[in-house]
């Protein structure tokens, strides 16, 4: 009964410090809407990768939000990781590719670890059927640089968009 009441406990901080750190990071640099557009775009493609992987059973998350509703990580999966991805792609957005692979394994890194001992004290998560932490470190690395790419190429069409229409 403690380590449940421990798990929901850090679940609730995790929940507010997220919330306090969301709203300023999507509004402190321009473009906001690209900082939208990421922030959606990871929301929506966690959902689909973790509701693959718990219906699967190769992740199981046992102490969640709303467990009668989702068997998903919905905290993780829409709060956590897309916010994250903005704060990611706001450091990266000038950056070369190595720049933007090592900061990105540098920001991912400390979290992978917190990821790790969930794994082992807790009761947040549970790796089934021959998963292991190269798996989740290695999908957290290519899951950011594809949101990366996508918002870089969406804002190499925009550009040519704004050069090609003309201002009113």
């Amino acid at each position: 009964m403690k380590k449940k009441n421990f798990d929901k406990n850090f679940l609730r901080v995790i929940l507010i410090t997220n919330l306090l750190v969301i709203i300023p990071l999507i509004l402190r640099k321009p473009p906001i809407k690209d900082w939208l557009l990421v922030y959606i775009y990871n929301a929506a493609t966690n959902g689909i990768v973790d509701k693959a992987l718990t219906t699967y059973k190769i992740v199981q998350y046992p102490s969640r939000f709303l467990p009668r509703l989702f068997r998903t990580h919905i905290l993780f999966d829409y709060l956590i990781y897309p916010t994250f991805t903005v704060l990611y792609n706001q450091m990266t957005i000038k950056d070369k590719p190595f720049a933007i692979i090592y900061k990105l394994v540098l920001i991912t890194f400390p979290a992978f670890l917190v990821e790790l001992w969930a794994v082992k004290k807790t009761d947040l998560i549970k790796w089934n059927k021959g998963w292991k932490w190269y798996h989740t470190f290695g999908g957290v690395i290519i899951k950011s640089l594809i949101t990366r790419s996508f918002i870089g190429a969406v804002r190499r069409i925009d550009s040519k968009q704004q050069k090609i229409t003309p201002k009113s």
